[in-house]
């Protein structure tokens, strides 16, 4: 089962430090995996985000990357919508207390790495910079960034560096901070590129996506689709990662990944300004979208997919437009002691 699991690796941006170069929720994903074969994690063992992400001292991110490809390969499955059981069949849930010895993580072979300062903040603060970038261009101040987050000067850096290649933010011609405003230029310039490129990607990407990997993206939306709108914001993230991120993850070009990086900042726009309105369409079909797009998949024709892709992306931008008017007419924050607008 191990190995069968490392063959279904996409092609994915670095994410880890340390000496394992590997991305993180790779090497996640292998440490559950070897627990699971050698039997510390019994049949039936409840996991959770929270407490994974604690034991390898990391964010919850990674350990819902590592989940889905454990999920895909069959080694645990999803419990009620909230976490995974260990196995398939009907055995569990046992609710154990997962220790570092259960996960090999003794004195000797201590955490994975020690998580970088900078992570304890990033997602937070990438939540509330997108949502303050509806609101139009703003400077950024590093000192009182560090001072509002409890955090050194090196730490705030270190998370604005991260933003700053999603596209959050920039630098200026005087090397100062600068968020980068979210108008609707700016949406429509991010969206022709998703929409030139995502569709080229899945084409390329369409004969490495392992079968079973597919079908669990699969089963994923079905069950969206049947619970809809009952869904959480994390799980609706982790149905657009599924198609958007993962799929195309598969593509062998890496050239192409590279110039759809920043357009992936329409999904961070996406999954935030639900976050902030709290509110979800009566009728949402991108559920349904996706799943058309799996379809053509399962019968190899990459082609009618990536149309669908194409169709898909293009009519999600008049929603994502829509949807952030609301948030500056409904939504409007508190400007940080950090940021400062600018005039133009």
């Amino acid at each position: 089962m191990v190995r069968a699991m490392m063959d279904m690796e996409p092609v994915q941006e670095e994410v880890g430090a340390g000496p394992d170069k590997s991305p993180l929720y790779l090497r996640i994903r292998d440490v559950l995996a070897e627990s699971i074969s050698a039997g510390r994690l019994p049949r039936g063992a409840l996991l959770l985000e929270g407490p994974v992400a604690a034991l390898f001292a990391s964010t919850r991110t990674p350990v819902r990357q590592a989940f889905a490809l454990l999920e895909a390969a069959g080694a645990i499955r999803r419990f009620d919508g909230r976490g995974f059981l260990v196995g398939q069949g009907r055995s569990g849930p046992k609710r154990v207390m997962l220790t570092s010895e259960m996960l090999g993580l003794d004195d000797e072979a201590p955490a994975l790495r020690k998580a970088p300062a900078w992570e304890g903040i990033y997602e937070s603060l990438e939540r509330e910079m997108v949502h303050l970038s509806a609101f139009g261009r703003h400077r950024i101040n590093e000192v009182e960034l560090a001072r509002a987050r409890g955090v050194g000067r090196q730490v705030a850096r270190d998370a604005l560096t991260r933003l700053e290649a999603l596209g959050v933010v920039e630098k200026d011609e005087r090397m100062r901070w600068m968020l980068v405003p979210l108008d609707e230029a700016r949406m429509r310039h991010l969206h022709d590129i998703r929409v030139a490129l995502e569709p080229v990607a899945l084409v390329q990407a369409a004969p490495f996506i392992p079968p079973a990997a597919r079908r669990a993206m699969t089963e994923r939306l079905e069950e969206a689709l049947a619970l809809y709108p009952d869904l959480s914001v994390a799980a609706m993230d982790v149905l657009e990662t599924d198609l958007h991120v993962t799929c195309l993850g598969y593509c062998p070009n890496r050239e192409l990944l590279i110039a759809l990086r920043r357009a992936r900042f329409m999904l961070n726009v996406s999954k935030h300004v639900i976050g902030v309105s709290h509110r979800l369409p009566s009728d949402e079909p991108f559920i349904a979208e996706h799943l058309a797009v799996f379809r053509a998949l399962d019968v190899d024709d990459s082609g009618r997919a990536a149309e669908t892709l194409r169709h898909h992306i293009l009519v999600s931008l008049p929603k994502i437009i829509g949807r952030v008017g609301e948030i500056r007419q409904a939504h409007r924050p508190e400007t940080p002691a950090y940021a400062v607008p600018v005039a133009h």
